[in-house]
């Protein structure tokens, strides 16, 4: 066995650092100038958000108590504005579900009067009112007026038929297009919504019939 030479040992050491500086100095001679610069920014720029946080605590820090104060006040302020849009919004959404169920209501109490309507209507017609029942039908009226309700129906008009229900048609010399000759039962209607359609005798055209 040959003896150990420490002195070939500490050479072949020597050649091994130069193959693996040269192998480094290659691949460094394969990249671009342009891929250096490049690599070269990249590792000295900080990430987007580490700039982020630190100019968002440079700004905090630079503000004075009072310029702290005024900000807190501007969230505070755009804070109570959405809270005041969504209140305002809450209540107009509210007063009309009441407008609606109101609606609701009155159209419930007029279908359950109509009966009794229509018979004040004859009477009326008929001329057998005296003062006091007279003084009771007219505040009936002034009722549903105060809830919006509006009767409609007459003489003469010009037929309708979204307004109107034609129960009779009567041919009329006269007539040059079709309109109400009677009024058998008045319409009522609340606001552009027909409760119930005037219920009448047509007069037509006698060359229509």
């Amino acid at each position: 066995m040959s003896e150990f030479n420490a002195e070939d040992y500490v050479n072949g050491m020597d050649d091994v650092d130069k193959l693996a500086n040269q192998e480094k100095v290659e691949q460094t001679d394969h990249t671009s100038p342009a891929e250096q610069v490049e690599e070269t920014e990249k590792a000295s720029e900080p990430s987007q958000e580490d700039s982020q946080e630190q100019s968002q605590d440079a700004s905090e820090d630079s503000l004075t108590p009072l310029g702290k104060a005024k900000a807190e006040a501007a969230e505070y302020l755009e804070a109570l504005q959405r809270e005041r849009a969504a209140f305002v919004n809450f209540r107009n959404r509210l007063s009309k579900e009441q407008d609606r169920y109101r609606e609701h209501g009155v159209v419930d109490v007029l279908t359950a009067l109509l009966p009794a309507l229509d018979d004040i209507d004859r009477i009326r017609a008929n001329s057998q009112m005296d003062d006091s029942f007279k003084a009771v039908a007219a505040k009936i009226d002034k009722t549903f007026e105060k809830f919006g309700v509006e009767k409609f129906g007459e003489a003469g008009e010009d037929f309708d038929p979204t307004h109107h229900e034609g129960i009779l048609r009567k041919p009329d010399a006269d007539a040059s297009h079709e309109t109400v000759d009677t009024v058998v039962e008045a319409g009522y209607k609340i606001g552009d919504r027909v409760i119930r359609a005037a219920r009448v005798v047509v007069a037509v055209p006698q060359d229509n019939e």
